[in-house]
This record gives structure tokens, C-alpha cells and sequence, in this order.
């Protein structure tokens, strides 16, 4: 596996004349918020040398140059006949122009929408003006010869219009690009023990395809007219030995999110892909307090298709970049639609990006409140790159909205059957105890009193974390965090249960101190562990993780443990 430091390209044999070549890189490489658990990542190309030779997804931006240099050891880039691009953007144009410039003969294989997209990022290049398209409309065919004639899928969603499934028919491969997908980095090719994958990629699918679940369906229903030996997708290992369970999975994922009974809209725009971050973070965030969410690309949907979102939703958050001082055309759209057509009584937010100037944001704000739409936060405006910090505050921010729309709506959780079984749930006491956790800029922490001892040897314990909470993402396998203990009548505790703002630091006017893994120690504390996420398992609407105990101390040796009362079982 590469250091941290390190990119490389590992190349190796898939099936019968195909290659892949993985361009990886074990850190973070973008700001979105599927690359949050920072395992790296692996952006998979493929080479199919029959009669006629293609390569299927070359990499962005930043892997240009060790990617064409893998590629130019394998095969004449000068000699190739098709690149299939199952989508594109600007950052893997960069890869393209250099791919074309070295080949002006091949034929670039894509969606519609791609092809349009291609077209405008390469508008500035007169030498690409006249381009060899092969545009896939959905019962199109491509003979490489040798047995390789390759079938397509177009697969479109919100934040990938332009999507294209490949299906090789010889070597039996599917070619997914985004569905599948995980980021970690490493050297397996493919998915030995998927089990322990599957928490990576349901956390992508979270990300990434939760918000899209309503079109995801129709693409598995496309898909399942193919018997794969293997799935091939654009990031993570590939499927073989848990394929199936993965399949059933995505399926089971995108029925629970079809069906809940709330939804929110999530409607954006994006001019260098910003508000794309952005609206995929809150997105996110809805997503784990347990509330269908569906995000509008209105750069690529049809007016009729925003408005059947926006009748049905009950929450309506729009996002914009700011394009000389004015909302874009199709953001102009799409909030007519929303004043004409949205129940007054929905929630809304506003949210965007900007370079020189933020007017879209206060535009349309203005325009909710003057029509008499409730708003859930405060306008949000993001310049440039969002950081982590800003992503972060970002899923909070779309958690908290889901919140209050549950408030709202009196959706409530309950046991079944109800008092008497909630009862005596509630006379289980666990001790109160703040987990605490730092990753580079971002720090969080939490209140739990669902914690305790799971293991003697090695020392360890178990902690039920509700799905929506912020520091969920931070306790996945091999992140680090501290157990700060409570003691009997601290302030610490009323500290803690308060409600943070989001993006509200957990720690103002709290004495702490590092502890060797990073994370705060609260000085005020009666002990602490310091602790490392061995397993996670998903229970109903927590999360029940378990954590090794690598260091610890007691700080205050004559104090007792603070220990939670309940009455009832139906809350905390």
C-alpha cells in the first residue's frame, strides 16, 4: 500500500485481456463529504485489448501523469480506439485532453449528457472541436473483437447525469463506476472478507446514493437482466465474493429510503461543483436522522420532474452558486416552481457558494420569506472550497433540519408494545461518560450513557450511538477517541447535554488537554480511556460500536461515577 505521502498505480490482470490499473492515493484527496472517514482511495481504469483496444474511465486530475505512464507500459496510447467514460466532470478532463491530444483517432464512448458535457469543458480547445463520438442512448453496442462486445447502461442521477454502466460480456465483468463504490486504499484487488468492506461502502452509499435512491432502483432494475462473474466499480475492491450480498443490500437500502414516510428536497445548482459539496453534506445529514431525502440537479432535470419532488416533500432546502451577482436560470426555475407549487407550511433553508460576491443565497432567502416559507437556519454561504470544518457543520446542519421536521410533523419513535416494556428498558442505568474525538481541523463530542464493559482481555467497551449524531462518522474502524468518565455532580454533564449549534464548538470555556491519540481529555473528568474502534454492527437506529482500550487514568480518585436514571426506555 502507498504511504501516505505516496500515489502510485498498481496494475494487474482482471480477466481475459483486461487490466485494471488502480490509481491510488491513501490519503484524502477531495473535500466531499463520501471521502470523510479519510481511508484514501483508489480510482480503478480499466484496459480491454481485443481486436481493438479501449480503456474504460481514466482517472482525474491527480493522477494524470503516473496513470498515463502505467498505461503507456501496457499499451500504445498513440493506438487507441475507444475510451468509455462512465462519467465526466472537470477534475478527470485534465486525463482527457492529454489522452486525445496523444490519440486524435479515438472515439470517445459515452451518455448523452456526457457527450453535452464534454463539449463545454473543452469549449476554450479549438484542436478538440471535432471530436469522434460514440453516444450511448441506451440499446447501443461496442465490437472490440475477440469476443468483446460490450453492452451499456446509461444510469443517471441527480449528481451524475451523464452515468454509464459497461457490461462485458466474455470476461462476464460490470463495469458500475459509482454504484458499488467504497474509498479505502490498498493492495486487495478484490473483496476477501467483504464483511469487514461493507461498513465503507454502506457509508458511500449514504453519501452518495441515498439521496438518489429513487433513480438508483431503476438502474438495479436495468442491471439485473446481467449475470456478473464480478462488479468492477470506480473506487474500492472489487465485488466477487460478497457481489450478491451487496446487490440484495443496495436493494433493501434504496426501498427503506423510497418508502419513509417524510421526505426533504435538496435542489441545487453548481457552477465548479462547491454547491455540489454542500448539498451532498446536508444530504448526508438528513439521511441519518432517518428521513428520505431526494436531491434535484436542476441543472439536469426537467421542470415537470422538480415540481413532482417538490409537491410531495415536506422539507425544501435550495442551494446556489452566486454567477455575476444573479441566481443561474435553471435555480430561477426551479424556485418559481417552488413558490408556486411547495405547501406554505414547509420548512426551507438556503444555502451556497461564491467566489467574488454571495447575492444568489440573500436572493433567495428573501424570496422564501416574502412568500412565507419558514426557515429551519440561517442562509449559509460558503466562498471557494469548502473545508472539513465546513462539511461537518454542513451534515449538522441537515441532521438538525430532519430533527425539526420530525418535531413538527409529531413523528415519533416508540417501543412496541409501549409503557411497560419502555419501563422496564428504562431501568437500565449505564454510566455518564463524553466521548471526545479530533480529526486535523474538525472536533466533536457527545454525551453517552449507553457504555459498557464488553471484554476483559483485551480491555475493552461498547458504546450505542443513534445514528444521527454528528461524531457517528467518526467512529468507524481504526479511528481513535477518548471516553472521558464523569463524575457525581460535575458541571460537565450540563455542559454536554445542552443542544449544539451546528459547527458549535463542543469545548468553549472546557479545560482539556491531548491525549496521545489527539483526541481532548476533559480535565474535569473522573477518568478517561483512550480507545480504538475495532467493530461496528447496526442496530435499529444506533450504531453499537466496539472499542479496544489502548491507555487510561483515573483523575480523580475519590469521586464516583455518574450513572443516568430513566423512566422510560422510549428515549435518553
Amino acid at each position: 500500500m502507498p504511504t501516505i505521502s505516496s500515489r502510485d498505480v498498481q496494475v494487474m490482470p482482471l480477466a481475459a485481456d483486461t487490466l485494471v490499473l488502480r490509481s491510488r492515493s491513501s490519503n484524502r484527496l477531495r473535500f466531499e463529504i463520501e471521502y470523510a472517514l479519510e481511508r484514501g482511495t483508489t480510482a480503478n481504469s480499466f484496459l480491454i485489448q481485443g481486436d481493438r483496444t479501449a480503456i474504460i474511465d481514466p482517472p482525474g486530475e491527480t493522477f494524470t501523469s503516473i496513470f498515463l505512464e502505467a498505461l503507456a507500459n501496457r499499451t500504445l496510447i498513440e493506438k487507441l480506439d475507444y475510451i468509455i467514460l462512465g462519467h465526466i466532470n472537470p477534475n478527470r478532463i485534465h486525463t482527457l485532453k492529454i489522452l486525445l491530444e496523444k490519440s486524435p483517432q479515438v472515439t470517445l464512448v459515452c451518455s448523452n449528457p456526457a457527450a453535452k458535457n464534454i463539449k463545454t469543458l473543452l469549449i476554450d480547445f479549438p484542436q478538440f472541436q471535432s471530436l469522434n463520438l460514440l453516444t450511448i442512448r441506451g440499446e447501443e453496442s461496442l465490437d472490440l473483437g475477440n469476443g468483446h462486445e460490450l453492452q451499456f447502461v446509461p444510469s443517471p442521477t441527480p449528481r451524475y447525469p451523464d452515468g454509464l454502466c459497461t457490461f462485458d460480456p466474455k470476461t462476464k465483468i460490470l463495469f458500475s463506476d459509482k454504484l458499488f463504490a467504497a474509498h479505502i486504499c490498498g493492495d486487495q484487488l478484490f473483496d476477501e472478507g467483504w464483511r469487514s468492506l461493507l461498513e465503507h461502502r454502506r457509508y458511500y452509499f449514504d453519501c452518495v446514493i441515498a439521496n438518489q435512491a429513487r433513480q438508483v432502483e431503476t438502474t438495479l432494475e436495468r442491471l439485473s437482466v446481467f449475470q456478473p462473474n464480478f462488479i468492477a466499480p470506480a473506487h474500492g475492491p472489487m465485488l466477487r465474493y460478497g457481489m450478491q450480498e451487496l446487490l440484495d443490500l443496495y436493494s433493501q437500502w434504496c426501498v427503506a429510503q423510497t418508502q419513509q414516510n417524510l421526505s426533504i428536497a435538496v435542489i441545487y445548482a453548481s457552477a465548479y461543483g462547491n454547491t455540489t459539496a454542500m448539498a451532498q453534506a446536508i444530504a448526508h445529514g438528513i439521511t441519518k436522522a432517518g428521513i428520505a431525502v431526494e436531491t434535484i440537479n436542476c441543472e439536469h432535470t426537467e421542470p415537470e420532474q422538480i415540481k413532482e419532488v417538490v409537491e410531495k416533500a415536506s422539507g425544501l432546502i435550495i442551494g446556489s452558486p452566486t454567477l455575476g451577482g444573479h441566481l443561474p436560470t435553471q435555480i430561477q426555475t426551479a424556485l418559481g416552481i417552488i413558490l408556486s407549487t411547495a405547501n406554505k407550511s414547509s420548512l426551507t433553508g438556503v444555502f451556497g457558494s461564491y467566489g467574488w460576491s454571495g447575492e444568489a443565497v440573500d436572493i433567495l432567502a428573501t424570496k422564501l420569506k416574502d412568500a412565507g416559507f419558514s426557515s429551519s437556519f440561517e442562509p449559509i454561504k460558503q466562498k471557494f472550497t469548502p473545508t472539513s470544518v465546513n462539511i461537518q457543520m454542513l451534515e449538522e446542519v441537515g441532521t438538525d433540519f430532519a430533527q425539526r421536521l420530525k418535531q413538527i410533523k409529531k413523528v415519533k419513535m416508540t417501543l412496541n408494545p409501549a409503557s411497560t416494556v419502555e419501563q422496564a428498558v428504562g431501568r437500565v442505568i449505564g454510566s455518564l461518560c463524553v466521548i471526545t474525538v479530533r480529526r486535523e481541523e474538525v472536533a466533536t463530542a457527545m454525551l453517552a450513557s449507553w457504555v459498557s464493559q464488553a471484554t476483559f482481555n483485551p480491555p475493552g467497551i461498547m458504546i450505542a450511538v443513534a445514528k444521527e449524531r454528528a461524531i457517528e462518522s467518526f467512529l468507524y474502524q481504526g479511528d481513535r477517541f477518548v471516553l472521558n468518565v464523569l463524575a457525581q455532580g460535575k458541571s460537565l454533564r450540563k455542559h454536554f447535554m445542552k443542544k449544539f449549534a451546528p459547527g458549535e464548538d463542543r469545548f468553549i470555556d472546557i479545560p482539556t488537554e491531548d491525549a496521545s491519540n489527539g483526541s481532548p481529555i476533559l480535565s474535569d473528568a473522573l477518568a478517561f480511556l483512550e480507545c480504538e474502534v475495532s467493530q461496528r454492527m447496526e442496530c435499529g437506529d444506533h450504531w453499537l460500536i466496539y472499542a479496544q482500550i489502548d491507555d487510561g487514568k483515573v483523575l480523580e480518585g475519590n469521586g464516583l461515577t455518574a450513572v443516568h436514571h430513566r423512566k422510560t426506555g422510549g428515549h435518553y
